[in-house]
């Protein structure tokens, strides 16, 4: 009789633990007399605005929580009748139909009012609109960092980092005059110590997927697992749990544990999850023996996977440079160039592109990306479409059919090339 499991699950169960705990303490900081800033995930600075007191929320975290939740649609529509484009973000106007109904999430409780808006990712004027809705609304100081595109393909150039260190410098200022706290520089390199270690342990987890079957699915399980590193970087708690995790994933090689019960196609993801209807989404994959052993989205706050590590000791400088790399702020060659060390390095046989149609940090170029990886790299590509956040674009019967058809001619050509 083989020996029960000892770490399966913990992963999500700490997991949900966490962000149960992390919304609770939101919902009570007005009442503590603490400030709350809100922030985007791609190259975000939590640690830095932690250091300060802050609480923080991220618009993006709850809106995919509402499109898990199934109550995306009603917030959008809430927006569009207010006048909201439908051609606006799904992201954006899931926050302004939250908004205009009290904040309430759905799993009940209600979100603060920000003191600060911190616009720290430039890569999408839509960013931009959005908090500066938000700072009307809410009547908050918001600060927008400049945060440049990168346009070569070696990375950020030293006088871009010292750009973006100075606008740092000059957001701790800001932070001391609305908190009447000062940088604490030893508490800033323990909280960097923590997340170069979560980082590490994070990166781990991700490459397991190179081995054969993969312990992991490195797109639908890893858009969970994610969760902590992105919204609670910094803290021990993140620590603790890329601990757990580890361990859970370590069992799963020992043990020959898989996402889905045999392994027969292995691909690389392109692009975010269709929230609202993410289990009839991973379904459609599960049915082929699909298993993704890498995406692009999972690595939106940070391509910790490729080396980067946050340096206590060199605080700002590190995070400038992890603001510049993030996977949204790479122009398409680098992008593609990722992807295709991510087909080679974990022996893919396909690409799957998901575009969402409101999200254009993602989209623009991706029917480009596809026609690259067909025709230059000649690697079987699969372009399907919906929304990330708004239900009425997951057109089912036409996603289940492309995905049908890709799978099995791309089995029929495996079957044919072993005769």
């Amino acid at each position: 009789m083989s020996e029960p499991y000892k770490h399966q699950g913990v992963g999500q169960k700490i997991q949900k633990q966490l962000l149960g705990d992390w919304y609770q303490r939101l919902e009570e900081a007005p009442a503590r007399g603490e400030k709350v800033a809100y922030l985007f995930i791609s190259g975000n600075l939590g640690e830095l605005l932690e250091n300060f007191g802050f609480h923080l929320v991220y618009p993006e975290v709850n809106a995919l929580q509402c499109g898990v939740k199934k109550v995306a649609g009603q917030n959008i529509l809430a927006a569009e009748d207010l006048g909201y484009s439908g051609d606006v973000c799904g992201y954006v106007k899931n926050d302004i139909g939250l908004l205009s109904g009290g904040n309430k999430m759905p799993q009940g409780t209600t979100l603060p009012p920000p003191d600060l808006l911190v616009c720290n990712y430039a890569g999408c004027a839509t960013y931009l609109r959005w908090f500066e809705a938000l700072a009307e609304f809410y009547g908050a100081e918001m600060v927008v960092l400049d945060v440049p595109y990168l346009r070569g393909t070696q990375g950020p150039s030293p006088e871009e980092v010292r750009y973006v260190v100075r606008q740092l410098e000059e957001l701790a200022e800001t932070c001391t005059r609305i908190t009447g706290k000062t940088l604490d520089r030893d508490k800033f390199r323990q909280a960097l110590e923590f997340t170069q270690e979560s980082e590490e342990l994070w990166s781990q987890v991700l490459h397991s997927a190179r081995r054969r079957p993969a312990p992991i699915d490195a797109y639908f399980e890893a858009v969970f697992f994610m969760a902590p590193i992105y919204t609670m970087r910094g803290t021990k708690g993140c620590l603790d749990y890329y601990r757990a995790l580890a361990l859970e994933v370590q069992e799963r090689v020992d043990r020959g544990i898989g996402p889905v019960p045999e392994e027969k196609v292995r691909i690389v993801m392109e692009g975010p999850p269709a929230w609202p209807h993410f289990r009839k989404f991973w379904e459609m994959f599960k049915k082929w023996g699909v298993v993704s052993v890498a995406s692009t989205y999972s690595k939106v706050g940070g391509i910790f996977d490729q080396g980067f590590r946050h340096d206590p000791d060199r605080p700002m400088e590190s995070m400038a440079e992890y603001m510049l790399g993030c996977y949204t702020n790479r122009n398409w060659g680098m992008r593609s160039e990722l992807i295709k060390e991510y087909m080679e390095d974990y022996r893919a046989d396909a690409l799957v592109i998901h575009s969402v149609k409101s999200c254009r940090s993602f989209s623009v170029g991706q029917a480009d990306l596809r026609e690259q990886f067909i025709r230059d790299f000649e690697i079987p590509t699969l372009f399907i479409e919906s929304d990330l956040a708004d239900p009425r674009y997951f057109a089912e019967a036409q996603m289940k059919n492309r995905i049908d058809a890709f799978f099995e001619a791309l089995h029929h050509r495996k079957v044919t090339a072993r005769v």
